[in-house]
């Protein structure tokens, strides 16, 4: 069982490839279809996700795997094949989103606890017979004038490893997302405010992971990067930021891990390829540092489908420049310049 879960993981971050977050809730995707005036039908969802999967050019070279949500991993094409055989044809790995989301802590509205470990093995084991093979699961920590607090950062971490050891019973790959927020309505917090929650936060979920007895070899981390707060008036540099984040990483990530996915946590398109391509321009890193990227993905290209059927072979288009901009960054190789000559 190590071997395998090693060797999923290791695909999941293989060199010039990244996962493609595609398990928005109904929800958070209704926000995007309400950019576009679409409505949030099960087709139209579909029809969305059906045109990024079948983007083979982007899906063959740039994507190692898709997160997807319960609705997604059940659904069939329009030619009524599944869609998880759309992903698996382009020998990408199929993935599911496993929490249900963070709800309010109790006696303490301020800070949230993510749930869904209830019924998790049997709800696993469905998902391996359904095609997953690697999972995913966010813990969400806000920086605020009082938070976070020890108590909410061990539960969360505690919630992660519980998680991970039931994935890994079931033969599937745990991506751990504890996210450091950096979009919040609170999100006022400097870099090094933001790398010494971080810190602390890695530090207390690999310890958790430890007393859990986790096959660290068979895991993947999916952190934020070390990032001012959006209202933040200090700001910062991509090479400070790429330096403090594998500082970060280097104090608190044990080398058993195989790789870093990194989550782009409300950056734009463009910031979110720089700064990853900037981390990767560093020499020694003893982990495969890529990206997990939802809507810096996937932005341009909804935006250019806009719901019709017309716009599908310019919609894939962009989501192709996206993720091979993504790939060259993950390799330390991307450039401004890429982004008009591609």
């Amino acid at each position: 069982m190590k071997k395998e879960l090693n060797d999923i993981a290791q695909m999941m971050v293989k060199p010039g490839k990244g996962i493609l977050a595609a398990d928005e809730s109904n929800a958070t995707i209704a926000k995007r279809f309400n950019q576009i005036n679409l409505e949030c039908s099960e087709e139209n969802r579909r029809n969305y996700r059906e045109m990024l999967f079948t983007s083979f050019g982007a899906m063959e070279s740039y994507i190692s795997g898709v997160i997807l949500y319960d609705e997604t991993i059940r659904q069939k094409s329009e030619t009524g094949e599944y869609l998880t055989n759309l992903i698996q044809k382009s020998n990408s790995l199929v993935g599911i989103k496993v929490d249900t989301g963070a709800k309010p802590l109790a006696l303490d509205n301020s800070q949230t606890i993510t749930e869904g470990l209830d019924g998790l093995r049997e709800r696993l084991n469905e998902y391996y017979n359904l095609g997953a093979r690697f999972a995913k699961w966010r813990g969400v920590i806000e920086i605020s004038k009082n938070n976070p607090t020890s108590y909410a950062i061990k539960s969360n971490a505690q919630a992660l490893a519980r998680y991970a050891a039931l994935c890994q019973e079931a033969n599937i790959v745990p991506i751990i997302e504890p996210e450091v927020l950096m979009d919040s309505k609170n999100s006022t917090h400097n870099i090094k405010e933001c790398e010494r929650i971080t810190t602390w936060v890695l530090n207390t979920v690999f310890q958790e992971l430890s007393d859990a007895g986790i096959e660290l070899e068979g895991i993947i981390l999916k952190p934020n990067m070390i990032i001012p707060g959006k209202f933040s008036t200090e700001k910062s540099s991509p090479s400070e930021i790429a330096e403090r984040t594998l500082k970060c990483l280097k104090e608190t990530v044990p080398h058993a891990v195989p790789g870093i996915a990194f989550l782009s946590g409300g950056q734009d398109d463009i910031k979110a390829t720089q700064h990853l391509s900037m981390i990767n321009t560093a020499s020694n890193n003893p982990w495969n540092l890529t990206f997990s990227y939802g809507r810096a993905l996937q932005h341009k290209s909804i935006m250019t489908w806009g719901g019709e059927t017309a716009n599908i072979a310019g919609a894939q288009k962009a989501f192709t420049h996206r993720a091979k901009m993504n790939s060259l960054a993950s390799l330390g190789k991307w450039n401004i310049d890429l982004e008009n000559n591609d």
